[in-house]
C-alpha cells in the first residue's frame, strides 16, 4: 500500500514551452496540487513565476494550488493572487516579509482559502508560534529561498521535530520545500511530515515518466533514480 503523503510538483521546474502538456499530464499521474513560486526581486533576489502563470495553471487544472509568496509586504498586494484562485487553494507567506502577518493571513482566511506561512532555515520556530494557532498550512524550508542548488542545511532537522510535536497540539499541516530527494522522504515521511514539494531532484527532467515516477514515491522505491540525473531548475532549489 501507497504511504499517505501529499506530493506537490514545483511548476518553476516544469517545460514551460508544453506547460499545458505538463499539467495534463502530472494530473493523470495523480499528483495532489501545484506548487506555485512567485518571487519579487526583493525579498529574494530572483524572480520566479508570475500572477498570470499561476491565473493560467488555476485555469487550466481542478487540483488545487499552493501559492508561495516571496515578496516583500504581501499584504500590499494579495488582493491580485486571492481573486485569481479558488476556495480551498493555499497561500503562504513568510512572517519576516510583513509588518502585522496576522492581518494578511487573516484576507486568506476571509477569501475562504488555506492560510500558510512558510518558515526561513534561519527562523526560530518560538518567533512565529503564535502565527501556527491561526494557519492551516506550513511550509518548513530546507534551504534558503530564492536560489538554486542549495544543500540541505542539517540544523532544520531539529526544528521539524519541534514542528511536528506542535502540529499535533494545534492541528496544522506540515510541508517540506527544498533539496527533496528521496532520503528526507525516506527519513522525515514517517516522521510525520504530511506532504513534500517536488522539484528536478525527484520529478523534473527525468526519462521516466510522472506516473511511474509518483507511483515510486508514494511507496518510497526510488529504483529509478539509480540511473536518472538531475536536470538543473534554473530558477529555484528544489
Amino acid at each position: 500500500m501507497a504511504n499517505k503523503f501529499a506530493l506537490t510538483a514545483s511548476m518553476m521546474c516544469a517545460d514551460y514551452g508544453n506547460l499545458e502538456r505538463e499539467v495534463r499530464d502530472l494530473e493523470k499521474a495523480g499528483i495532489d496540487s501545484f506548487h506555485i513560486d512567485i518571487m519579487d526581486g526583493r525579498y529574494v533576489n530572483n524572480f520566479a513565476m508570475s500572477l498570470y502563470d499561476m491565473a493560467y495553471i488555476a485555469s487550466a487544472s481542478k487540483k488545487p494550488l499552493d501559492v508561495h509568496l516571496m515578496i516583500e509586504h504581501p499584504r500590499n498586494s494579495i488582493d491580485m493572487f486571492l481573486a485569481k484562485l479558488r476556495k480551498g487553494d493555499t497561500v503562504y507567506i513568510h512572517p519576516e516579509a510583513e509588518y502585522h502577518p496576522s492581518a494578511t493571513l487573516q484576507k486568506i482566511i476571509d477569501a475562504k482559502m488555506h492560510p500558510g506561512i512558510a518558515i526561513n532555515p534561519g527562523t526560530s520556530v518560538e518567533t512565529i508560534r503564535e502565527m501556527l494557532r491561526i494557519v492551516d498550512h506550513v511550509l518548513i524550508m530546507a534551504v534558503n529561498p530564492g536560489n538554486a542548488s542549495q544543500m540541505f542545511l542539517p540544523f532544520v532537522g531539529e526544528k521539524i521535530e519541534q514542528l511536528i510535536e506542535l502540529r499535533d497540539q494545534m492541528g496544522f499541516k506540515l510541508f517540506w520545500d527544498g533539496a527533496c530527494g528521496a532520503d528526507k522522504i525516506k527519513r522525515y515521511a514517517p516522521e510525520g511530515i504530511d506532504g513534500f514539494v517536488l522539484g528536478t531532484t525527484l520529478l523534473f527532467g527525468k526519462k521516466t515518466g510522472y506516473d511511474e515516477i509518483i507511483k515510486s514515491i508514494r511507496n518510497m522505491d526510488f529504483k529509478y533514480l539509480e540511473h536518472e540525473k538531475k536536470t538543473p531548475c534554473n530558477n529555484y532549489m528544489s
